[in-house]
């Protein structure tokens, strides 16, 4: 089916023209091929379906849908091998979707649908509905224009698709396509070195095109409406509840599938921010470190240094340097020497992931074996736990030799058996860096500037994991062993409010499936969305049909869910939990981050600071659809909900592009419940001296 529907590789720029019957589109395309002497593709549905109504009287079925878009692609491929440099296409596969969602009650084949999303253009042209309607064999609905190009436009809008609109006259409309097409050419010359270079990263020239595109439009703000607080938008659990819903994950046992899910690739750099700074000014030599100190400011080098004793790391890192704790400042500047650069224990360039930050006697435990160690503790089935982690390639050795080191002392003090895989994030979601003409950044010797896109680009990770119920933890949130039973306990909670939730999603979603469309039970499934799921519904819907209300209500369910914990929020960074609208005027309920919001807007920085809880990143996901399907969790994202930052890159500005977070835009169409959990399940170590608090000291009397 790939072969089918997907497109070959080409970089050549490709274009759409997009929008109703009868709007001139093949007129256009015709035009535009002939004024750049480029290819054009013809519409097949119309060859398609003149050829069936002249044997047949008969016009367009659902199964004549797949045919179709199958016989567009062919052509598409054939002409795009004939192109030097442009591509006109006379519609897409897109548009075949609209026909099919409009015409057949919002029916869509996955394979079409998948592939209309998947394939790549580099501007769309939308057709307006101001030239008159020509009828012939095959047009129908002259009176619903309006309608059917709200339903197109809405298409490019959810998909995050560029666009132009194209009004007025033949000649207009040519020559704005035509100053737009001009624009493309211009920053579209990709060298052979270029195009071997995204072919080794697997991007597209058409997806570089396309974030060229993101940053000279820009990323519009969230609009928030207000904070989600307790009772509106957030949920405080009774004890009574919290025992029923940790039954319910108990009860459900080895009948679930259960993966624990931890991004883990971030360097340990941060951490020690200001101790590399104190590496940098301090002169041991000339200078005493209480001068030092005075000098800097850096009482965070203060606070390390009056403790230093207490780290986990402090006996392996003083026996190797040889300096009595006598020496202050001498000692201080080698301790931290040894530490963090390459010449010593070289902590700088591990992972948060490998570091000691726990010590049990003569033992020292890094994250990783304390989430191994909650996986035993609520994420097993069958006595064995399963845990995937992100990493960085150049990781990879450190992190299976240290599972390998671990892993049988684990199961002995557990009596759990482990599984743990990982996997990269990968080139391909990179993203490029512009200057500030928005022209594709080159570095020193020529090369094109791609940079990571950060933890959004973590969804495909995610995506490809086989388990029921996902738990979702950054891998500094740990605590000591001592401690971990609030962290059981609150996790197991987490789990049973989406088990209750879902099966009941799942129940309605059968029902509706099967045909039961009583309006006692449309108004219990609204009741349901509206007070479990937190679905907001435009009044528009109650105007809508018995059949369409329907469409609305499986739509609404059929989406993976995500019950969130939330903690009250007291100056720790982090997003925090809002109800939002969108361009269309939905009301949704989002983790937003500040960067996502305009807060130099008075009205939007009073809600923003009206925010009464945070995310600690503490999620339970159910993947699954009500038939033990897994969802493909990259058609829940708001491509809209990225970010846009400034940089510098060998003295350079540029300008970078992340893609929607992970469990921000990049989980902004789930079904979304947000909890409050207890402050102290939120543990994380930012900073080198978060380790000397309560929750990371074993016997700690503070």
């Amino acid at each position: 089916m790939e072969k089918k529907l997907g497109q070959q590789p080409s970089g050549i720029v490709k274009v759409v023209l997009f929008g109703p019957e009868s709007t001139g589109k093949t007129t256009l395309a015709q035009k535009l091929a002939a004024h750049y002497n480029a290819p054009w593709v013809p519409e097949y549905a119309r060859e398609y379906l003149q050829e069936k109504w002249d044997k047949t009287g008969e016009v367009c079925q659902p199964e004549d849908l797949l045919p179709i878009a199958e016989g567009q692609m062919r052509l598409e491929n054939e002409r795009a091998s004939q192109a030097d440099r442009l591509l006109i296409c006379d519609t897409d596969i897109l548009e075949t979707l609209v026909y099919s969602e409009t015409y057949y009650g919002g029916f869509s084949d996955p394979e079409l649908k998948k592939y209309a999303l998947q394939n790549e253009y580099d501007l769309y042209f939308l057709t307006y509905i101001d030239v008159p309607w020509v009828k012939d064999d095959l047009r129908d609905r002259p009176g619903q224009r309006q309608e059917m190009f709200e339903a197109f436009r809405k298409a490019l809008e959810e998909n995050n698709r560029r666009f132009v609109i194209l009004q007025g006259g033949e000649g207009q409309r040519f020559q704005l396509a035509v100053q737009y097409i001009d624009k493309l050419l211009s920053m579209s010359t990709f060298n052979e070195k270029d195009l071997e270079y995204l072919q080794q990263k697997g991007i597209s020239p058409e997806k570089v095109r396309e974030q060229i595109g993101i940053f000279e439009k820009g990323i519009p703000f969230v609009n928030l409406k207000k904070a989600a607080v307790i009772d509106d938008g957030i949920v405080r659990l009774d004890k009574a509840e919290q025992q029923r819903f940790e039954q319910a994950y108990q009860e459900a046992g080895d009948s679930l599938k259960v993966l624990k899910f931890t991004p883990a690739s971030g360097a340990a750099s941060r951490m020690f921010k200001a101790l590399f700074a104190f590496l940098q000014e301090f002169k041991p030599d000339s200078e005493s470190l209480e001068a030092y100190l005075e000098r800097s400011g850096n009482q965070a080098v203060r606070a390390f240094y009056e403790q230093l004793e207490r780290f986990p790391f402090y006996e392996i890192v003083s026996s190797r340097i040889g300096l009595d704790p006598g020496q202050g400042g001498a000692f201080l500047h080698a301790f931290v020497s040894e530490m963090l650069t390459e010449k010593g224990l070289n902590f700088g360039f591990y992972p948060k992931g490998l570091l000691p930050f726990h010590q049990y006697d003569e033992h020292l435990a890094t994250p990783l074996e304390e989430h191994l160690r909650e996986g035993a503790a609520y994420a097993q089935s069958g006595g064995s736990s399963s845990l995937h982690f992100t990493i960085s390639p150049q990781h990879e050795e450190l992190f299976e030799q240290t599972f390998s080191n671990i892993r049988e002392g684990l199961t002995r003090e557990t009596a759990c058996e482990f599984s743990m895989s990982h996997s990269f994030q990968r080139p391909s979601t990179d993203t490029l860096a512009v200057d500030p003409e928005n022209r594709p950044f080159r570095d020193s010797s020529g090369q094109m500037l791609f940079r990571p896109g950060g933890h959004g680009a973590l969804l495909e990770n995610l995506n490809e994991q086989d388990a029921d119920l996902l738990f979702i933890k950054n891998i500094d949130n740990v605590v000591v062993k001592s401690q971990l039973g609030v962290i059981t306990k609150w996790k197991k909670i987490l789990a049973g409010y989406l088990i209750e939730v879902q099966q009941q999603a799942f129940r309605y979603t059968r029902m509706l499936d099967e045909g039961k469309l009583d309006h006692d039970l449309l108004h219990r499934i609204h009741r349901f969305l509206e007070d479990r799921l937190n679905v907001r519904f435009p009044d528009s819907v109650a105007g809508l049909s018995l059949e369409d209300q329907v469409e609305v209500l499986k739509d609404k369910l059929k989406r993976p869910i995500r019950v969130c914990g939330m903690v009250k929020n007291e100056g720790e960074p982090g997003g925090g939990p809002f109800w939002i609208v969108d361009q269309d005027g939905h009301q949704s309920l989002q983790i937003v981050e500040s960067a996502q919001v305009d807060l130099e807007n008075e009205g939007q920085y009073e809600i923003f600071q009206a925010s009464t809880h945070f995310n600690p990143v503490d999620l339970v996901c159910g993947v699954c659809d009500a038939y033990g399907v897994k969802y493909n969790l990259m058609n829940f994202v708001d491509p809209r909900q990225g970010f846009i930052t400034d940089k510098t890159y060998e003295g350079r500005p540029l300008k970078a592009l992340e893609l929607p977070g992970l469990w921000n835009g990049g989980m902004a169409y789930w079904n979304t419940i947000f909890v409050e959990v207890p402050v102290s399940t939120f543990n994380p170590v930012k900073t080198v001296n978060d380790l000397l608090k309560p929750a990371h000291m074993e016997n700690s009397e503070d």
